[in-house]
């Protein structure tokens, strides 16, 4: 019995020893990474004897299994005896740095590697053949450096992978005969490749092969090869028959009598639909002068309460104080013949009237730059959001022209514009209802217990969301929206991004409050109206760090005084990179760690002080699309790894 406890204990005790070898092997690989590449993220406490806590590493049966770099300005070349001696990693990203030189000839010794992230560096030269031998690995992302020379054939080595991406770098000749069975994303586009697509990568997009010289499916077909045989349809021969059979006299009368009958036919259609059209124009949901039984209810009783907050049924309707001004001169949105009033539609939904609006139960929403936001409840059961326009500058001509012009924006991430009421004294603007309220109220509004909590997933949703409204205005001609903010970012139930008050910029003065907007305004827009694409860019940038920080820039809010949040993240980024800038609640997803500090450089760089440095639109898509692709590509590593285990 005693020999057996000294045998177990010294087992025991070898296995701890040994352990603790490995893991102290583990701790110099990572020291000696550092002392080659540097990079700011790496204020690794080397007095610390495990590595375990060191930012961008996770640990299990204490061995290094996971090392995460990105975006940490990691530069020169990795040296061999480095990252080779981490012989247990799993995941290995080092994207989005400076790195350069060949890939490690070491390589081959991580055994156990799954996942490996080299995209955005400045690697060189070929892939090595002893890279083929890493038969784990499942995820492969190579893409945007400057790797040359042929794709190998080794790849089918690699028989469980499931993503290949090798685009944006200078690979020559032609694509070899894959055959991995689990692969679901490949691309080589932006190479110098040639020859024809080989028949096991035929299913996948055509952009993948974009940007270089290669033929047939899913491009077009090779030269010289053999097209699909003709088919022959009805009594008409159709390929390569010398002889074609000749239509009857009475077939071809009959084709030119129903030819005619067709074209009449739709003659009478086109005439009835246009018909229907005018008549519908010409109606515009009239409606007959009248007095509200509420239109004493003064204009200013209205702005005090929107002032206050408002809230709640306030016992009066949401164009009370409109309705004064509107009956007592008779002047409406369009007078006809017979002093009927009407709301302009846009669209075919006109379900409701100018009547109906006013006498709907009210809510006051807010009071914004541009005016004071209701939410209206109809007789009938629809709910509008409406917003009474002040300080409206322009001629009766030009408002019709530019809010014309924004009830044609048509856009999943727009608030569309139902309907408008205009007269001399009142503007109106008839909104689609965002149930969720704002994006600056989930962030700001509740600090309590019940705080609605915003996990990574939502908030990178909610940034696309805002990315493509934003972007399809800049699509639209010179258009700008002049007034991005988290206030003006609404939500549907689904927390799908809505982008609000575009177009009203050019519509209103000067805002009464400039301050109010100083937190997202570009440093170099001095007129509120004269804004550019840049200088919404900056503000979309502004909106970034809030997303990912938490906190309201300068003066967003009404009782706090927020923070320069372009200045503060600088001032945290040369210091720590990740721990004091990420809002808490976004601490708790380390492994989508890579794409929130991913779109924290995106914040920075839209946000940086010259707008010439500032990224476009449509180029701020496409990196918020990589990284939601990216998190969902994480999502599925962790429901794969059971399967890879085996």
């Amino acid at each position: 019995m005693m020999q057996k406890l000294s045998m177990l204990l010294f087992f025991v005790l070898f296995y701890s020893i040994t352990s603790s070898a490995d893991l102290n092997s583990d701790r110099d690989a990572l020291l000696a990474l550092r002392a080659a590449v540097g990079g700011r993220t790496l204020l690794w406490n080397a007095s610390n004897t495990t590595p375990c806590n060191w930012a961008g590493v996770l640990c299990e049966n204490n061995r290094v299994t996971v090392l995460r770099l990105p975006a940490a300005s990691l530069s020169g070349e990795i040296p061999v005896n480095t990252i080779s001696n981490l012989t247990r990693v799993k995941t290995l990203s080092l994207r989005f740095n400076r790195l350069s030189g060949s890939l490690p000839s070491d390589i081959s010794q991580l055994v156990e590697l799954r996942n490996l992230y080299l995209q955005d560096n400045e690697f060189v030269g070929s892939i090595p053949s002893s890279f083929f031998t890493l038969h784990l690995m499942v995820r492969l992302d190579l893409s945007n450096n400057n790797f040359s020379g042929e794709i190998p054939s080794g790849f089918n080595n690699l028989t469980r992978l499931r993503t290949l991406l090798l685009e944006n770098n200078q690979f020559s000749g032609s694509i070899p005969e894959l055959k991995l069975s689990k692969l679901e994303q490949f691309d080589v586009s932006g190479n110098s490749l040639n020859g024809s697509i080989p028949k096991s990568l035929e299913g996948m997009p055509a952009g993948a092969f974009g940007g270089n010289s290669l033929c047939g499916k899913p491009l077009e077909v090779c030269p010289g090869e053999a097209t699909q045989p003709a088919i022959a349809t009805g009594g008409i021969e159709i390929g390569n028959a010398h002889k074609k059979k000749k239509l009857s006299g009475g077939a071809i009368a009959g084709i030119v009598v129903g030819s005619v009958l067709g074209f009449l036919l739709l003659l009478l259609i086109l005439f009835v639909l246009c018909r229907k059209r005018s008549g519908n124009n010409a109606r515009s949901v009239d409606v007959a002068t009248y007095k509200h039984p509420e239109t004493e209810l003064s204009a200013e009783k209205s702005n005090v309460d929107a002032e206050n907050g408002g809230g709640g049924n306030n016992g009066y309707s949401v164009a009370a104080a409109a309705a004064a001004a509107m009956t007592a001169t008779g002047k409406g949105g369009e007078i006809g013949g017979n002093g009927i009033k009407k709301l302009i539609f846009f669209g075919s939904d006109r379900s409701f009237d100018l009547e109906d609006l006013l006498r709907a139960s009210a809510e006051v929403l807010g009071k914004g730059t541009f005016g004071t936001a209701y939410k209206a409840v109809l007789e009938m059961g629809t709910v509008v959001a409406v917003k009474r326009l002040k300080d409206v500058t322009i001629s009766d001509m030009e408002f019709r022209e530019k809010i014309d012009k924004v009830g044609q924006m048509n856009h999943e991430n727009l608030v569309p514009l139902r309907a408008y009421y205009y007269s001399r004294e009142e503007k109106l603007l008839v909104y689609d209802y965002m149930p969720m309220g704002s994006l600056s109220a989930l962030l700001h509004g509740n600090k309590g217990a019940g705080k609605t909590p915003l996990d990574w997933q939502v908030r990178s949703g909610i940034a696309l969301g805002t990315a493509r409204g934003i972007e399809y205005l800049h699509s639209q001609g010179s258009n700008v929206h002049g007034n991005i903010k988290s206030s003006n970012v609404l939500l549907t139930k689904s927390y799908d991004a809505r982008v609000s008050d575009f177009g009203l910029a050019q519509l209103v003065g000067p805002p009464t409050s400039p301050t109010r907007v100083a937190g997202y305004r570009a440093p170099e827009v001095t007129d509120p109206r004269r804004v550019s694409q840049k200088a919404d860019v900056y503000s979309f940038g502004v909106l970034l760090l809030e997303l990912l920080t938490g906190k309201a820039p300068t003066h967003a809010l009404l009782n706090e005084e927020g923070v320069d949040l372009p200045r503060w993240v600088q001032s945290i980024v040369q210091d720590q990179w990740t721990s004091q800038v990420f809002d808490i609640e976004l601490l708790r997803y380390q492994s989508v760690e890579e794409e929130m500090v991913q779109l924290l450089q995106l914040a920075i760089d839209c946000s940086t002080q010259y707008p010439d440095h500032r990224p476009s639109m449509s180029a701020v898509v496409e990196r918020i699309q990589e990284l939601c692709l990216s998190s969902l590509r994480v999502t599925q590593e962790q429901s794969d790894s059971v399967n890879e285990s085996d």
